[in-house]
């Protein structure tokens, strides 16, 4: 008995270590067992937020409650394009889904009932200018306002080029001159300097 306590103690330490939400999978190999895992959402301690994720009821409630899911669930997404957009003051769109950025030929993230939009990114430009923003004591992967933008000529068939245009205006507006050295890096690694060339020109 003493030892099914400290079992369930060492369980609610781990979670709140991290932020009180954790994947099972990741449960068991932080060394809480099944039985522990299960018993402690018996006694409704734990709630079930999605397939395979936890988190300890008496945890703060969640400001971004989609995006931590999202990140806890695909840890090595990229949010993108419109999310990534909102996120920095650079739309006036409303989002409706969680766009994100997988590698070519990754698989479509399990987010249950999540209204999520997935590209797939080919390398460099996966990789180039990722972001850890911190919501909910959550690390959340983001690409930054320079790189967005250069994603949104790159998709601008998919996004419409007037939200692309538009990204690139608020830019202007919030950002500073040396940011736009670091714009014109990812538009080239993304392929599109060419395409955003007359319209970053016109905003000069």
């Amino acid at each position: 008995m003493a030892n099914a306590s400290k079992a369930v103690d060492s369980a609610r330490k781990v979670f709140s270590k991290r932020g009180g939400m954790l994947r099972t999978v990741d449960a068991l190999r932080l060394g809480i067992h099944p039985r522990t895992l299960y018993k402690l959402r018996d006694r409704g301690e734990l709630e079930r937020v999605g397939r395979g994720l936890y988190r300890l009821s008496t945890a703060p409630h969640l400001t971004n409650p989609d995006w931590v899911t999202v990140a806890i669930r695909a840890p090595n997404a990229v949010v993108c394009l419109i999310s990534a957009l909102a996120h920095h003051g650079m739309t006036t769109q409303v989002p409706h889904t969680i766009d994100l950025a997988i590698p070519s030929h990754g698989q479509i993230p399990k987010v249950d009932a999540l209204p999520i939009r997935v590209f797939w990114y080919s390398e460099p430009a996966f990789s180039a200018g990722v972001e850890l923003v911190r919501i909910d004591e959550v690390s959340i992967r983001i690409y930054s306002a320079a790189k967005t933008v250069a994603d949104c000529f790159k998709y601008r068939n998919k996004i419409g080029l007037d939200i692309a245009v538009e990204a690139l205006r608020r830019f202007r507006e919030l950002k500073k001159k040396a940011d736009f050295r670091a714009l014109v890096r990812y538009a080239r690694i993304c392929r599109v300097e060419r395409i955003m060339r007359p319209y970053l020109e016109a905003t000069l």
